[in-house]
């Protein structure tokens, strides 16, 4: 696929402008000024700084349930983009449903979002931040800090691009079942104690041994299918 750039220096959210897109645009800017993630979360990024973009891409053929899987999708490629990048000895990995980690802290976020036949992936990676706010610095970090010199921001938006392209495709070959496996390698939460607190119906947390992303973009925790919520690792004390 060929991918066109549309660049703004301020925007209120680049999932916003790209919902005039279609298949092959990526909308990059600055700084968001109602930038939001998941479940209307705010997230914080440095103007100039890191990469805040939305990219459109084809999802006509694919169901509802299969699109509800796209931000495991996206999480896959920006850990194999980070990886590629920071090399073998940090540990890059997806936190289900959204976000990716390094050494257990976040580095990115994404949010997905279906638009007609399209879908809308919007990510918020921290390339060159070094300083957050005190509320998420404990659990926040970026590729400076981690490697301890900037990075050229263009160079990591084409390396991530060129992943989202190449998963995408195979996404729409064969769904998430065709991802799972390259997920499952990558996967913070599988083999560990977790407690969700789940967004589609149950107060109570559900709490267990992970068994995975299941086919159907599910968490498995013990006996119980999760499909929407906010986890936490008890071992290394992630918090949601």
């Amino acid at each position: 696929m060929e991918f066109r750039f549309h660049r703004k220096e301020t925007t209120a959210s680049t999932n916003a402008d790209a919902r005039e897109g279609r298949p092959g645009d990526v909308f990059v800017a600055e700084f968001q000024t109602a930038g939001r993630g998941r479940l209307d979360h705010e997230w914080h990024a440095a103007r100039g700084e890191n990469l805040t973009f939305s990219v459109v891409l084809d999802a006509a053929d694919m169901s509802p349930a299969e699109v509800a899987t796209f931000p495991l999708v996206v999480g896959l490629a920006v850990t194999r983009a980070v990886g590629a990048l920071l090399g073998s000895s940090f540990q890059v990995a997806v936190k289900w449903p959204n976000d990716v980690l390094v050494g257990g802290r976040k580095i990115c976020g994404i949010l997905c979002e279906r638009n007609g036949d399209a879908v809308i992936a919007g990510v918020g990676l921290n390339v060159n931040q070094t300083d957050f706010p005190s509320e998420i610095a404990a659990r926040a970090t970026s590729l400076r800090l981690i490697a301890g010199s900037p990075f050229d921001r263009d160079g990591v938006l084409n390396g991530i691009i060129a992943e989202i392209g190449d998963m995408h495709s195979r996404w729409l070959r064969g769904g998430f079942a065709a991802l799972r496996g390259a997920f499952a390698a990558v996967d913070c939460l599988k083999g560990r104690e977790v407690a969700v607190l789940a967004t589609d119906g149950d107060a109570a947390p559900i709490k267990g041994l992970c068994g995975g992303v299941q086919e159907d973009g599910s968490l498995l925790v013990g006996e119980t299918r999760v499909y929407a919520g906010e986890a936490h690792v008890s071992e290394i004390g992630l918090t949601p």
